[in-house]
């Protein structure tokens, strides 16, 4: 497979892994059983964006990044989106701990492309992992895909995707 672009229908097989929030386990260092997130099978019925970073907890990612996409989520739900995933290459105790530490329970999901193995398969990595990427996803059709050309947030920052709604 090759980098997607709109206007192409999301692949089929593609899975994530993620620990969903609970109560019980609602601190930083508290461990959950990972399961798995059928990304191709939820988003026939959703628009969904994806958004991938290198690392989790990493600067750019953390400062830049991510915070608009908690700070915009209102606006993003307004424009329809069902569900955003936040991925990296870490795995899911590490993405479930920077979600915890970000104050998210289940309003967007913090994911493991774990391997990078759908990253991959789009030529979308940095190294083994993931790069700095957004996907819109809208009931199964890809409507915007950018990966960033250089190390900065221009292209799949909130405000871009926002733009492309």
């Amino acid at each position: 497979m090759s980098a997607l672009k709109a206007g192409d229908d999301f692949p089929e097989g593609v899975s994530f892994t993620y620990v969903p929030y609970s109560e019980d386990k609602g601190a930083v260092t508290a461990c959950g059983v990972p399961v798995k997130y059928d990304a191709s099978k939820e988003f026939k019925t959703k628009k969904a964006v994806i958004v991938s970073v290198p690392g989790a907890f990493t600067p750019t990612c953390q400062n830049t990044h991510i915070q608009g996409y908690i700070e915009k989520l209102p606006q993003l739900k307004a424009a329809g989106v069902d569900q955003v995933l936040v991925i990296s290459f870490n795995d899911a105790w590490v993405q479930a701990a920077w979600a915890k530490a970000n104050g998210i329970k289940d309003e967007i999901i913090f994911a493991s492309d774990d391997g990078a193995p759908f990253s991959s398969s789009i030529g979308w990595t940095l190294g083994a992992r993931t790069a700095r990427y957004a996907i819109v996803v809208d009931h199964g059709k890809v409507v915007y895909a950018e990966k960033e050309p250089a190390k900065d947030v221009s292209v799949s920052g909130v405000d871009a995707v926002l733009a492309k709604l």
